[in-house]
C-alpha cells in the first residue's frame, strides 16, 4: 500500500468512526430535550393556564378535563357536575429548562390548598384542585411536596388537595384555550370578582 492510499483509508476510518459516534449519541440527547406533559386541576381552567404559561420552560397550558366517567364530555356536562371531571391543564415544558419539582412549586402557589370541591368562587367537585402524577416518580415528588407544606405548619387547616394518577386528558372547547390572552379584559373582571388573587395573598402572602 502506498504512502497515500495508507492515509486515505485511514482519513475513511476516522470519519466512519465518528459518523457511529454520532448516531449512537444523537437519540439519547433527542431524547433528553423531548418536551414533557403534567396534568393539574385547581379550579377555573384559565387561571391555571396563565399561571402555568408564565413559568420559565413551559411552552404551553392546555384547558380541559381528566378525571371523570365519560369520554369526550363537554363543558356543559362537565360545569354541570354530572361527569366526575375536574377542570384541569396539560402543561407541556421542557425538563431541561425547569423541573417536575417547579410545576408543583407553581401549582400550590396557585391554589388554595384548605378547601375540598371548590377554588374559590367556582364551587363544586368540577373544580377541585388536584395533581394528577403520571408515573410512579411523578407520584412520589407530588406526595413530598404535599408532605413539606404539612410539616411546614404553615397552614391551620389540613390540606386537603387531592393527588390521583393521571387519566385520559380531553382537550376543552377552542373558545376556552387561551382565554385569559383573547378576553383580557373579560378574564380580569372575572378574576377579580373570583376573588382569587386576594385568597392566594391570604393563603400564601404576596408573591
Amino acid at each position: 500500500m502506498t504512502r497515500r492510499n495508507f492515509g486515505q483509508a485511514v482519513l475513511a476510518g476516522v470519519i466512519l468512526v465518528i459518523g457511529l459516534s454520532l448516531s449512537l449519541i444523537q437519540p439519547e440527547r433527542s431524547a433528553a430535550t423531548a418536551p414533557a406533559k403534567a396534568y393539574f386541576a385547581g379550579g377555573c381552567f384559565w387561571c391555571m393556564e396563565e399561571a402555568f404559561e408564565k413559568v420559565e420552560g413551559v411552552s404551553a397550558a392546555v384547558s380541559g378535563y381528566m378525571d371523570g366517567t365519560i369520554a369526550n364530555p363537554t363543558y356543559e356536562q362537565v360545569s354541570a357536575g354530572g361527569t366526575g371531571h375536574a377542570e384541569s391543564v396539560e402543561v407541556t415544558y421542557d425538563p431541561a429548562k425547569v423541573s417536575y419539582e417547579k410545576l408543583l412549586d407553581a401549582f400550590w402557589r396557585n391554589v388554595d390548598p384548605l378547601t375540598s370541591n371548590a377554588q374559590f368562587c367556582d364551587h363544586g367537585n368540577q373544580y377541585r384542585a388536584a395533581i394528577f402524577p403520571s408515573t410512579p416518580e411523578e407520584q412520589k415528588l407530588a406526595e413530598a411536596s404535599r408532605k413539606r407544606l404539612e410539616e411546614s405548619k404553615k397552614f391551620h387547616s389540613p390540606i386537603v388537595t387531592q393527588i390521583v394518577a393521571a387519566t385520559t386528558f380531553y382537550p376543552a372547547e377552542e373558545y376556552h384555550q387561551d382565554f385569559y390572552k383573547k378576553n383580557p379584559v373579560r378574564y380580569k373582571f372575572y378574576k377579580f370578582n373570583c376573588g382569587r388573587t386576594q385568597r392566594l395573598e391570604e393563603v400564601w402572602g404576596k408573591p
